[in-house]
């Protein structure tokens, strides 16, 4: 009678992995934790510090319209504006020191920052509708700081510091009259803007 051969065993009949297919893994392992653990280093104080400039203007220039309308339509165009400059200054910021744009931290930075701007965008449209303009500082400074907050939890310390000082500016807002909304926006928008981005352009390289 033949006897049977034993069937092998699966770690006898598969070749041990190539020693260069694991230094590989452990390479792509530490590089995205540590990609993940890193922060958003390309928020711009100098382009802040532009921000704030603009929203002072503006102020200015809001404070001297007669209607509510045309109030609204010079801060939309402010939030327009500063939208540009922030991401062309974080743009030169990030290509200065060759940071990528879309790593993770930059995604999460994005995605931090988006949620309250969307609610923000929304509750204007309900509040316009509704007239009840009086609100509107108040809740613009509040959402704009929640999502600098949130944001910043993925950039430098004093990112959500900055946010923070926003939402506690909004909360008082909501309760001034409205007659102190531009003031108030430009102490905001303005004042901590240039606070804060002459702070981050100082200690974190422009």
């Amino acid at each position: 009678m033949t006897a049977t051969r034993p069937a092998r065993s699966r770690s006898e009949t598969l070749p041990p992995p190539a020693l260069h297919v694991h230094a590989m893994d452990n390479l792509r392992f530490i590089r995205e934790t540590m990609e993940g653990a890193a922060c958003f280093t390309a928020v711009s104080g100098i382009g802040e510090m532009a921000v704030g400039g603009t929203a002072l203007l503006a102020a200015w220039l809001a404070s001297r319209q007669g209607e509510p309308r045309s109030w609204l339509f010079t801060w939309l165009a402010e939030a327009l504006l500063a939208c540009v400059l922030t991401c062309a200054a974080i743009g030169w910021k990030a290509r200065r020191a060759e940071i990528g744009l879309f790593t993770k931290p930059g995604r999460r930075f994005a995605l931090g920052l988006l949620p309250p701007f969307a609610a923000g965008a929304i509750l204007t449209g309900i509040l316009v509708a509704s007239g009840a303009f009086g609100f509107l500082p108040g809740t613009w400074l509040l959402l704009y700081g929640t999502g600098v907050v949130t944001g910043g939890a993925f950039s430098v310390r004093i990112v959500p510091v900055m946010g923070l000082a926003f939402m506690a500016l909004g909360a008082i807002t909501l309760v001034c009259p409205f007659a102190w909304g531009d003031a108030l926006l430009a102490g905001g928008f303005g004042g901590l803007h240039l606070l804060f981005g002459a702070l981050i352009a100082r200690g974190h390289g422009g």
